[in-house]
């Protein structure tokens, strides 16, 4: 009796057993349940920070720094729009104006009107961690036709009407444009404007660049048009404003603070020539110039201010033979005086800290030998031009300041956006045969005054700029220059991405 109630007992305890064990397993099952429908919607819907296929297309192709899809690595496009509108003071008569031989007309210099300046469309491609190719356009620079600013006389006045970077021989697929070019006194199309690489990465605090782009001179010359402090560059800084093909080694060392370059160019043309002569064209001899820039800041932080100390040269042997051309056409030929060629650079540059932050100052000193190429120096006497000149030097510089308010005053947003700048320049810009000597050049100073008012609608790229230059051109009896007026006003509205 007692072993049978001792088995139902154990029965009764076994059965509440599974009974409970059978409802765990169901709230189990249910858990269960709930968990993968949960996760069922969570891979239904899309992870977190992804959006639709239609936002990621749209991020492909628009947003502020993102980079271009390409075949390989990484590629990054930038540009740069400049419009002007340009007023210049009327002069019917020209510098090289007499009144008997040479009769030079300004009537198609000092017109009024707009001007696209600058177009410049630039691809950089960072193909791995150690090479970087760079790409850069300028349609703009098809334009031909339009006088120079500050001076309309031109930075380098030869010819009568012709400023630097027009030539009016060189006519597409003429003769004498391309007996020009092989003289190194015509100019090419340079629609290209960079084409290069660059090898950073392995060689420690060093780079490396080969192909076309400003050879390392001066600081005005190769700063980008888009972080000019005017609108236009100084007449020594257009000077430096060349690109040229070669190869280039730079160092830096102290974080920037110590950099140097240094380099081996074409050196078609002359250093006297506009920039425009030495890019997209092959040499014009056998020799090739050089070039050595350094810096220094031996003074960068918010405490005490930025400045900076530079200097630079550039050296090489212009011009070719003397030897007679077989092809007989005076004043056309090869022939052409061998030069050693050189010019120099030193400059400063300082932006103060603290209370008189917004405050910076510039300054830049040039100096050049060189002689021309046959044909490019007019000869006043009789209304020609030089066939053989010798070297000769001449200088320049500029000095500049300016003041952003926005930097230190407290004013409304809208006025923080205002930059006052003021420059004084000079430069040796006119050149002319000597009446004694015709391989001889006698050598004119154009001094030149401008007002400038800044207005930074984003960043320092897009920007509003005005601008206003008194010129005063050379004065002399011999040859008989007429004073232009040619005082100009210019308006610059930029663009830079």
């Amino acid at each position: 009796m007692v072993r049978a109630c001792g088995v139902l007992l154990l029965g009764c305890l076994s059965l509440t057993s599974l009974q409970l064990s059978a409802g765990d397993q169901a709230k189990d099952l249910e858990a269960l349940q709930r968990e993968i429908e949960a996760l069922n919607r969570e891979l239904d819907a899309p992870p977190a920070g992804v959006r639709s296929s239609v936002d990621q297309a749209m991020d492909s192709k628009f947003g502020p720094n993102a980079a271009a899809t390409t075949r390989s690595g990484k590629l990054v496009v930038s540009g740069l729009i400049q419009i002007w509108y340009y007023s210049i003071q009327n002069d019917s008569r020209g510098l090289f104006n007499n009144g008997d031989t040479v009769l030079d007309s300004n009537q198609v210099n000092d017109n009024d009107g707009f001007r696209i300046r600058r177009t410049e469309l630039k691809f950089t491609a960072e193909i791995n961690e150690n090479i970087t190719g760079v790409l850069m356009i300028d349609p703009a620079r098809e334009n031909g036709s339009v006088p120079l600013v500050s001076s309309n006389q031109g930075a380098y006045k030869r010819r009568n009407n012709v400023a630097p970077e027009i030539s009016d021989d060189d006519v597409a697929g003429s003769r004498t444009a391309i007996r020009n070019v092989q003289t190194g006194a015509g100019n090419v199309p340079n629609i290209l404007q960079d084409a290069y690489i660059n090898w950073h990465g392995v060689l420690p605090h060093h780079d490396t660049t080969i192909g076309q782009f400003k050879p390392p001179f001066g600081e005005e010359g190769i700063r980008s048009a888009a972080n000019l402090d005017f609108i236009e560059r100084s007449l020594i800084g257009l000077g430096g404003d060349a690109r040229d093909i070669g190869g280039m080694i730079h160092g830096t060392w102290w974080n920037d603070r110590f950099q140097y370059w240094g380099g081996g160019f074409n050196g078609a043309g002359n250093y006297w020539a506009s920039a425009g002569q030495f890019q997209n064209r092959s040499d014009d001899n056998d020799e090739k110039d050089y070039y050595i820039r350094a810096l220094i800041r031996p003074v960068w932080d918010d405490c005490w201010g930025k400045l900076e100390l530079g200097g630079s040269l550039a050296f090489g042997t212009h011009g070719e033979s003397a030897n007679a051309d077989p092809v007989e056409d005076p004043g056309r030929g090869l022939n052409r005086n061998k030069q050693h060629a050189q010019r120099g650079a030193a400059w400063i540059s300082y932006f103060a800290p603290g209370k008189l932050k917004g405050l910076w100052v510039r300054g830049e000193y040039l100096h050049i030998r060189d002689r021309n190429a046959p044909g490019q120096v007019i000869d006043t006497e009789d209304g020609g031009t030089q066939t053989a000149g010798k070297g000769f030097d001449g200088d320049g510089f500029y000095a500049s300041m300016g003041y952003r308010f926005g930097e230190q005053f407290c004013m409304p947003e809208w006025a923080k956006k205002f930059e006052i700048a003021f420059r004084v320049e000079q430069f040796y810009n006119v050149q002319v045969q000597d009446l004694s000597d015709a391989s001889h050049t006698d050598n004119y100073k154009t001094r030149i005054a401008t007002a400038g008012l800044n207005y930074y609608l984003k960043g320092s790229g897009t920007k509003l700029q005005l601008n206003y230059s008194i010129v005063d051109e050379p004065e002399s009896d011999t040859p008989n220059f007429h004073e232009v007026k040619n005082n100009s006003l210019v308006v610059n509205f930029q663009v830079a991405f």
